[in-house]
């Protein structure tokens, strides 16, 4: 019997082997998630006793009760007010400017460039003093609006930065012809250039739409002030349901709260995952 050749056992290895490593890294992702979803079904007593085993039955009480009784369901509602103006903003100002920045020629232009890719390096820590002030003289501290208009500074950077690229690879031929056909350069970009850059849009979308969502450190420092407890948002809730039902003993309370928050999180992922996969390596196939 003739053994196989050793060039085409090796790459065999290889894939034989980072298939076995992507199969666990995938297993430590999601054990912990189908963890907590399946703990939220459970009583306290099932969870301290049996923290791996199967819920008796579905407790869909813990959810209720988050939702009502800890107040989720307003900070649920904070969360896509916020986010969702927010991430209007940021799309809309992020690819304006990514726009610019990548298909003029202007004086200026690489320094502008420069100044959002230096933005993403900026220790966010330093910025809470003065962020704090500007806020509050703008008379915004405290509101949804103002936490809003934050969200989005925060998330320009990133976004030119990744539009910037994205937009460079995309065709000259399309928009030359166009422009010689008549069509006026705000046209261009909002019913050519924009169409065209959808798979980039969609993953710095969902890029934004996760730190947005999970941001945690502004909303501490900006939501001050009487009455502010009623805006606060999802990972504020999430901090006070952590530490309420703890004390109180209700696990499956904060388990339910927990899944809550991740749903939305991973059903856009679910919907929206080729598209993701097809703007991350739209650059590299051109």
């Amino acid at each position: 019997m003739k053994g196989k050749p050793l060039a085409t056992q090796g790459p065999r290895v290889s894939n034989a082997f980072s298939h076995i490593f992507l199969a666990g890294w995938a297993l430590l992702t999601t054990f912990p998630l189908l963890w907590a979803v399946v703990s939220s079904f459970k009583s306290d007593d099932e969870i301290l006793t049996d923290a791996w085993g199967l819920p008796s039955r579905l407790r869909f009480s813990n959810w209720v009760r988050a939702w009502n009784e800890a107040h989720i369901g307003r900070y649920f509602l904070n969360s896509a007010v916020v986010v969702a103006g927010a991430l209007a903003l940021t799309m809309l100002l992020g690819a304006m400017a990514a726009y610019v920045l990548a298909r003029y020629e202007l004086r200026g232009m690489r320094l502008v460039y420069y100044a959002f890719a230096g933005g993403m390096m900026f220790p966010v820590v330093l910025a809470l003093v003065p962020l704090f002030f500007v806020v509050k003289n703008l008379g915004l501290l405290g509101t949804l609006p103002g936490l809003m208009l934050v969200y989005t500074a925060y998330s320009l950077p990133f976004t030119v930065f990744f539009l910037t690229a994205f937009f460079r690879t995309l065709p000259t031929a399309v928009a030359e012809a166009a422009l010689v056909d008549g069509c006026s350069h705000w046209s261009l970009f909002f019913r050519i250039m924009l169409p065209m850059a959808r798979p980039g849009l969609i993953s710095v979308g969902i890029f934004n739409f996760l730190t947005q969502w999970n941001q945690y450190i502004f909303p501490i420092v900006l939501l001050q002030g009487e009455g502010s407890e009623r805006r606060w948002v999802l990972p504020q809730g999430l901090t006070a349901l952590a530490i309420n039902e703890g004390y109180a003993g209700d696990f499956g309370g904060l388990f339910a709260g927990m899944t809550i928050a991740m749903l939305p999180v991973l059903l856009l992922y679910v919907v929206f995952q080729r598209q993701v996969q097809g703007g991350l390596t739209a650059g590299q196939l051109k």
